[in-house]
């Protein structure tokens, strides 16, 4: 069952959620003073229109006019889930002939694809292929009286507006002696963009349209533009059809009224208005070769926009934090808005998302399954269900691949990928392949959905849930001495700066391990199906939390957590926070709490290490240490004037911080299971917290 478009368009706007006592909130005047404003070229804030399966990034102009002026910045692309290339494999190498590392599992040896000694070509090759495409580039070409060209300097008037609450994107400018207005949208149920434009300088013919579009790269932009005679561009009439190795695809411009689409080069067409125009609509359709539909007329993309993002906005859950007495509590409302917005742009479609999303490329455009929960799960909790539902079709798909990886590495059950792309191969890599904490990931999906969603979910996900819980059954080795079973070696935990042939028993796995393995043998029990015996014995044997001094360790074998290894994500937090924590001593992980926070080196910490402390701390009643956490003033933890959160040079933003912060404001205003009173985790004094909406965290 495949959640569709429009399905998310005309979701339940309740579901008989909870809402707190305060009156109703004025949604839309919420949403419009967190409207991001530019009046300036800012490279690192570029603003993108979507729908979760496309979207366009564009500068001040209000389309990709200047890529070189963001170049250093957060890059100008058009991206889908569905545009991916592959180049051609070097001469004499073949994906199969990739050879393992192999890691002794107790006496065991388990093959990884890890290693690139004496393979290196074939290693970067699996890992750079596929790539996410960048599609095409849409942007004006500007002309001054005497012919020649308007650079990026010369822009004067910059005025520059992302209506949230329309999606309809709004820029105005001075070039050439004119003045600009365009507005930008993107369909909500089809890959493509409108436009509408308003200057004189149309029918003078010194504002066009340019069309232009790329060979296929890993790099952050996705596009190689030297390599011209590496791929072809056809037209026939309006559509131009695209071709680069195996992969296909079209763009159809359609406009109103008398303007010609003219070829100038290979791969560049000009959209010229007709003499006299001062004003152009056009819309470019992004889809897949052999897709059918017709291309919308701006009008109606712009008109869809606004009715998608308003009913996108009166649906789900809500949180206004105006009249605190805390000043910090404007930037941290503005954070939640532009990250509603954000991540329905860029994490809400039928793969899950990369980690810069549909804006641009990092590790090649491939996702990490294991950030697929910080991406996505604030959807269910904000009352959007639909939204996290449709990545999650990707996990049935791939199900044949994950069982046979479980199988060539001698466990049962399915084993999910890390790094991968839509055919659920893992991706090599000397950390990846050895992370097992998106293992239980999709039994906690599954969880939500039978929880929040319409009904159906125990047949549905029953597959993805019992082979989930088979393999964790299976990787965790029972050691008769100690009478107990162990998650490693080989593993490397969320943590990831750990050694996998020294690591063991990663306090976070545990817990997930119990909590998962725990849920898997309910949904057994609701199906009708006996308990697997294994499953329980692996839950009565499971170790301990690993304690030192009097908090959690990262793991069992690191007494050195909190000196050589307080960097990275301080993961012992998730065990309470995250999950709740069955397992967790409320009283020790107040004490690792403090510590984390006293001695951890947050500089080299990633954005959802800061929610995900806000979480721990906001269970344990340490209200002023949520908020603390959830605003800290480190690197890492900045977000930009577009909403995104900056990680550092190179990784310029950094979607699971967002969903993470969305995850953490849940829990922190509407409560967890078994929680009490009103917004728990916000400080009693100082803040004023109406919400409406929300679900209850697990």
């Amino acid at each position: 069952m495949e959640i569709t478009r429009r399905e998310i368009l005309t979701a339940p706007a309740a579901l008989g959620a909870a809402s707190a006592a305060g009156g109703k909130i004025g949604r839309e005047a919420l949403v419009r003073r967190h409207n991001p404003r530019l009046t300036s070229i800012d490279a690192m804030a570029p603003l993108t229109v979507g729908n979760g399966e496309f979207a366009f990034t564009a500068d001040v102009t209000g389309l990709q006019t200047l890529p070189e002026s963001y170049a250093k910045g957060i890059p100008l692309c058009t991206q889908s889930q569905w545009g991916w290339h592959s180049v051609p494999a070097p001469a004499g190498v073949k994906a199969e002939d990739f050879r393992m590392t192999e890691f002794d599992a107790h006496g065991r040896m388990v093959g990884y694809p890890t290693g690139s000694e004496g393979q290196r070509a074939l290693f970067n090759w699996l890992r750079e292929n596929p790539h996410r495409l960048n599609l095409g580039r849409v942007g004006f070409r500007i002309r001054k009286q005497d012919g020649g060209a308007v650079e990026a300097g010369e822009l004067a008037g910059i005025e520059q507006t992302l209506d949230l609450w329309s999606g309809v994107l709004r820029s105005r400018f001075e070039a050439g002696g004119g003045g600009v207005r365009v507005e930008t949208a993107c369909d909500p149920a089809r890959d493509a963009m409108g436009v509408a434009v308003e200057s004189e300088l149309l029918g003078a013919g010194r504002l066009e349209v340019v069309i232009e579009f790329p060979y296929g790269s890993p790099g952050v932009d996705g596009s190689d533009w030297k390599s011209e005679g590496k791929h072809k561009t056809t037209r026939r009439g309006n559509v131009l059809g695209r071709e680069m190795d195996g992969t296909r695809y079209e763009a159809e411009v359609t406009w109103e009224g008398e303007a010609r689409l003219e070829q100038e080069g290979a791969h560049r067409f000009v959209l010229k208005p007709g003499v006299g125009a001062r004003r152009l609509e056009f819309t470019c359709h992004f889809r897949k070769a052999g897709d059918s539909g017709k291309a919308p007329r701006a009008p109606e993309v712009l008109k869809a926009s606004a009715a998608h993002w308003r009913g996108f906005w009166t649906r789900g859950g809500a949180v206004e934090l105006e009249g605190s007495a805390d000043p910090r509590w404007k930037e941290m409302e503005r954070r939640m808005v532009l990250s509603q917005y954000l991540t329905a742009v860029q994490c809400a479609g039928t793969l899950p998302p990369q980690e810069t999303g549909l804006t641009c490329n990092s590790w090649y455009g491939k996702f990490h399954l294991e950030m697929h929960w910080w991406h996505a799960v604030h959807f269910a909790y904000w009352n959007r269900l639909p939204m996290l539902e449709r990545s999650l079709g990707y996990y049935e798909s791939i199900l044949p691949r994950a069982r046979a990886w479980a199988k060539y590495q001698g466990y049962t059950g399915a084993r999910w990928p890390k790094m991968t792309d839509g055919t659920g191969r893992d991706s090599p890599s000397p950390i990846g392949p050895l992370l097992i904490w998106q293992q239980p990931h999709p039994i906690y999906y599954a969880e939500l959905c039978r929880k929040f969603g319409r009904g159906g979910s125990w047949k549905r996900y029953r597959d993805v849930v019992q082979e989930s819980a088979e393999f964790m059954a299976s990787f965790a080795w029972l050691d008769t001495k100690r009478g107990e079973y162990v998650l490693g070696p080989p593993v490397i935990p969320a943590q990831e700066n750990h050694p996998p042939r020294e690591t063991w028993n990663p306090t976070y796995e545990i817990e997930y391990w119990r909590w998962g393995l725990k849920t898997a043998q309910r949904w057994r029990e609701a199906l009708g199906l006996k308990r697997e015996a294994k499953w329980d014995d692996v839950i009565a044997k499971l170790p301990k939390l690993p304690v030192k001094d009097g908090v959690y360790l990262a793991h069992e074998n690191c007494p050195q957590t909190y000196t050589e290894r307080n960097r990275d994500h301080p993961s012992m937090l998730a065990a309470l926070g995250v999950l709740p924590g069955e397992g967790v001593d409320g009283e020790t992980m107040r004490r690792t709490l403090k510590k984390v926070m006293a001695e951890w080196k947050w500089p080299d910490t990633w954005g959802w290490d800061y929610p995900m402390t806000a979480m721990t701390a906001a269970r344990l009643g340490e209200r002023e240490t949520a908020v603390d956490a959830l605003l800290l003033d480190t690197p890492k933890n900045r977000y930009l004037p577009n909403g995104h959160n900056y990680q550092r040079p190179g990784l310029h933003l950094y979607l699971p911080g967002n969903g993470g912060l969305l995850t953490a404001v849940a829990l922190m205003a509407a409560g967890w299971e078994g929680s009490d009173g009103d917004a728990p985790g916000f400080p009693k004094q100082g803040w004023t917290v109406r919400w409406e909406g929300l679900r209850k965290v697990i």
